[in-house]
């Protein structure tokens, strides 16, 4: 059974009803608590607290999972009482429906039995996927941990232009909602990559192959726009984590 330590009365009470057991503290936990995993999901700057606190709480072979945004495994490491394997994780917000996106680097620590325990665990929320090298994982942030907002601001987008070309505004969310996830479904299943995908749908002359010459053109079309964003959230990741 999970044991959650939430100091927030009513996001305690959400947890109680999973049949956790839930603490305000960890001061509340019993005396002879150990956990065999230790699950970090703070604000950033109360991460070290958290690491040093718990990690005498931690039973042998017990490690740290992390998902603070900006903490690097080795400011963790710094502020456990004692030697701790800890997995470095950026979930995305699909993982509130079972569909994440998570990326997991664990520290040089870290036995194949923790990384495969931590696996199944975090497979429960998503997709998981792991790095060997942490400095990846600012671009793992800015690829699918902020990969869900360029999505939502897409099919914004796509709704706004059938607005503005004449469909109702309901008829509009949903035709770009459906589109877009059918899309991602189609690509997650089918055999032939994105580009491929992309060509079945582009007759010559056609009205897809308009739209794309607008979509991809050079220096100023999507693809461009995607670079630069994720460079753009790249560049603050690395800012934040130092």
């Amino acid at each position: 059974m999970a044991t959650i330590v939430e100091p927030n009365a009513a996001l305690r009470a959400r947890a109680a009803e999973t049949d956790a057991r839930t603490y305000a503290s960890a001061d509340d936990l019993p005396v002879a608590f150990q956990a065999d995993v230790a699950v970090i999901a703070t604000k950033p700057q109360v991460v070290g607290d958290v690491v040093e606190r718990y990690s005498a709480l931690l039973a042998d072979g017990g490690f740290f999972i992390s998902v603070a945004a900006g903490i690097g495994i080795r400011k963790m490491a710094l502020r456990a009482k004692r030697p701790a394997a800890i997995i470095r994780c950026m979930p995305n917000t699909p993982a509130a429906i079972a569909e994440g996106m998570i990326v997991c680097c664990p520290s040089a620590e870290t036995t194949f039995v923790q990384r495969a325990l931590a696996e199944e665990l975090l497979s429960s929320i998503g997709r998981v996927a792991f790095v060997d090298d942490e400095a990846l994982m600012d671009t793992v942030t800015a690829v699918s941990g902020s990969g869900p907002a360029y999505v939502f601001h897409f099919i914004e987008a796509l709704c706004q232009a059938g607005i503005q070309a004449g469909l109702d505004e309901e008829l509009a969310l949903l035709l770009a909602k459906q589109t877009v996830f059918g899309s991602a479904k189609l690509a997650i299943e089918a055999t032939e990559p994105p580009a491929t995908l992309r060509e079945q749908v582009t007759s010559p002359n056609g009205t897809t192959a308009a739209a794309l010459d607008v979509l991809m053109e050079d220096g100023k079309g999507l693809r461009h726009l995607i670079e630069a964003a994720v460079q753009a959230a790249r560049r603050r990741s690395v800012e934040l984590g130092s």
